[in-house]
């Protein structure tokens, strides 16, 4: 953790098999799966099957597309009102003292967006278990199968409310102001618009720049790679003397580059929550490949 400015908000799998007794820890498996379809460019699949196969003792299971979103919009994955997402944190039984832990077996990504959403709405005593399922089981740790243990219910409350996440004004506003660095964190071919998932048009916001979410890792140990080389990838995008935006197709990648920032330290990142799905589909919104 060693140049981390906040790394209480990542833990280590040792750190988390030695607490996972402990009587005010909420542990989360948040992951999801984006199947390509040509027809809506991807189906959601919450993995609570493969959760039932074997999770971290203790973890329950949260539907990132259900439980923490707002199901009520045409956009998938849009950040809910507040009362709702206190609401499902109190289900997961969570209080406002809670330790609250977030993994994923697919992408890092599904933990660090709704990370995210704990700390948008004040609760900062939150951390994404680095190294997610895979390295939990690469080292052997205990595992449980099952539905998981529901827990009695917790009385969370929204206690802020950060504005860490803005619309397409704040976006559009941000094209050739070069105050502000708009990170886009999907691959670098869907970047330049030459393959993966279309969101409606192919490439990029219109003066953005590439950090994938996935560089933000060792592909080996599937852990964030150590903060001074996080850092040097930000700085090569001029991203640390700025202010940042950060998308991706959901508002679920552009996460982890905000969770990695604001873990460096970074005191200005905001989220694009409709991101790509918003604005590839709305032609008056520009756009760039290359």
């Amino acid at each position: 953790m060693a140049g981390f400015v906040h790394p209480e908000f990542l833990v280590e799998t040792d750190w988390l098999a030695q607490h996972l007794s402990d009587p005010d820890m909420v542990v989360l498996d948040c992951t999801t799966h984006l199947v390509p379809n040509p027809a809506t460019t991807y189906d959601v699949v919450p993995d609570r099957a493969d959760f039932e196969r074997g999770h971290v003792p203790g973890a329950q299971f949260c539907d990132v597309s259900r439980d923490v979103s707002d199901t009520s919009q045409a956009l998938r994955f849009m950040r809910p009102a507040p009362d709702d997402f206190a609401a499902a944190m109190r289900r997961f039984g969570v209080s406002n003292t809670t330790r609250v832990v977030t993994y994923s077996t697919a992408n890092v990504w599904w933990a660090t967006r709704v990370w995210f959403l704990l700390h948008t709405f004040g609760h900062d005593n939150a951390a994404v278990l680095n190294g997610g399922w895979q390295k939990w089981t690469q080292e052997g740790r205990p595992v449980d199968a099952g539905p998981g243990t529901r827990r009695p219910a917790g009385d969370f409350t929204a206690r802020q409310e950060r504005s860490l996440m803005v619309g397409k004004e704040a976006v559009q506003a941000a094209i050739g102001d070069g105050a502000i660095c708009t990170i886009n964190a999907l691959a670098p071919v869907q970047h330049a618009g030459t393959g993966g998932n279309s969101y409606g048009r192919p490439g990029r916001i219109a003066g953005s720049v590439n950090l994938p979410a996935a560089h933000l890792l060792d592909p080996v140990t599937n852990t964030f790679l150590p903060a001074d080389e996080l850092r040097r990838r930000f700085e090569a995008i001029g991203a640390m003397d700025r202010s940042v935006l950060t998308y991706c197709g959901g508002g679920i990648a552009a996460s982890a580059d905000a969770f990695a920032l604001i873990m460096l330290g970074h005191t200005d990142v905001k989220l694009y929550d409709a991101s790509l799905s918003e604005w590839a589909k709305d032609p008056s919104l520009p756009m760039e490949t290359g």
